[in-house]
């Protein structure tokens, strides 16, 4: 029994061996026929030309004029950008301010006795702690019925930033240049109209309006209207500002700067408050007086310091002017008051460190008109859009006080009749 058992496991074990040796040269033969069926296909695919058979026909793509102007407007446009976005990465400019946007007491020392009490007191109420002034004009008469802050209102004045544009605009509606239509070519292909270009204080467009006018019919609009003279009939301590008699340096901007910031003029708030009386009432440019006392308030006429011939121009600019307070640089005057009509200009530019901001605008109510100019000086806080708020505030708290309602006509003389 022991005999065959081992027998029958000798048996079993050489079965096993057999079993693997087959297997294992089973699988050393599909190896083989592996590596050797790679081998073909390498060779073939060696052999193989990647070209075609046939050659195919050349195709050519023409595009049209239109196209190859637009090609070349993208290509323009690349290049402009890149170099731009390289002079932003070379000059990381920040403009420091110096002068606080904020005072106390700014009140202390104006003369009021002639002064109307209702409207002094809005333009306080509306002015706060802001660096500023708010001087309100009678459109009829010339008369100011109130100026906070008169040490600032009657100094030296400062640049006029974008308020120069009303001049600007009624010189080239003047000498026929445009009319609120005229749509000028700002670059590109892009253009605008006077009543867009007042609304949103376009620069280009009043530097291309400067360049076409020249210096000598701009420095002769801008005297016409006001700037470089005094606005005040013997007004203590009022200065006349500075037009200059020369085309400021190339270098400056020339006079495309000047009829885009002022750049080079000096102008003051009685001055900016002259124009828009003269275009709130039809052209008149009245002395502006400043009654300080009882006596004179009762005793009080107006002056006519020119008449202007714009007329026909106010419906020009004035949609523009509208359209600054509705949608454009001045709509905060709508946060306070929307119940009747107002139209502006806003200013904002700086200089050595102060930041100036102008809003001169007049409200077109059903009971008369009354002219608001306010100016600021200070740093990041104040720009032009600021001053507007101010406005609003100072029209709403007229309103809130029965200010606009029917008033007394007064008698009016020409200078030439007085003293």
């Amino acid at each position: 029994m022991r005999v065959a058992a081992s027998s029958q496991d000798g048996f079993a074990i050489n079965l096993r061996d057999r079993i693997v040796n087959v297997t294992v040269r089973r699988f050393a033969r599909l190896f083989v026929v592996a590596i050797v069926f790679l081998f073909v296909q390498s060779a073939i695919a060696a052999t193989i030309n990647p070209r075609p058979l046939t050659t195919p026909h050349k195709r050519t793509v023409k595009e049209n004029s239109h196209a190859r102007r637009h090609m070349r407007h993208l290509a323009r446009s690349r290049r402009v950008r890149s170099r731009t976005v390289a002079t932003l990465k070379r000059k990381h400019y920040y403009e420091r301010f110096y002068t606080s946007s904020y005072s106390k007491d700014i009140t202390d020392g104006d003369i009021t006795a002639g002064e109307d009490p209702v409207v002094r007191q809005a333009a306080i109420d509306a002015l706060g702690n802001m660096n500023g002034t708010v001087v309100a004009i009678q459109p009829t008469s010339g008369r100011i019925l109130a100026m906070v802050n008169q040490k600032m209102a009657l100094s030296s004045g400062a640049q006029p930033c974008s308020t120069i544009k009303l001049s600007v605009a009624l010189a080239a509606l003047s000498e026929g240049i445009i009319t609120k239509e005229t749509k000028v070519r700002l670059g590109g292909r892009s253009h605008m109209n006077l009543t867009l270009a007042l609304a949103h204080s376009n620069n280009a467009y009043f530097e291309a309006l400067g360049r076409q006018l020249g210096f000598e019919k701009v420095e002769h609009y801008a005297r016409m209207y006001g700037l470089g003279e005094l606005a005040g009939w013997h007004i203590a301590g009022e200065t006349p500002g500075v037009y200059p008699d020369e085309e400021i340096s190339a270098k400056l901007g020339g006079v495309g700067k000047m009829c885009s910031f002022g750049e080079g003029v000096s102008m003051t708030p009685l001055q900016l408050g002259s124009l828009v009386t003269a275009i709130a009432n039809g052209g008149t440019m009245y002395y502006l007086q400043h009654p300080t006392t009882a006596a004179e308030l009762a005793n009080f006429q107006p002056i006519v310091k020119r008449h202007l011939d714009i007329a026909g121009l106010i419906p020009e600019i004035s949609d523009g002017m509208a359209g600054a307070v509705n949608y454009g640089t001045a709509r905060r005057v709508l946060i306070n008051f929307n119940e009747e009509e107002v139209l502006g200009k806003t200013g904002t530019c700086s200089r050595a460190g102060t930041r100036f901001g102008w809003f001169g605008s007049y409200a077109n109510t059903s009971y008369g008109r009354v002219v608001v100019v306010v100016f600021l000086e200070g740093g990041r806080p104040t720009f032009g859009p600021k001053a507007a708020e101010i406005a609003g505030r100072m029209y709403r708290n007229l309103y809130d006080h029965d200010f606009f309602a029917a008033k007394p006509a007064v008698t009016i003389r020409n200078a030439s009749s007085t003293d």
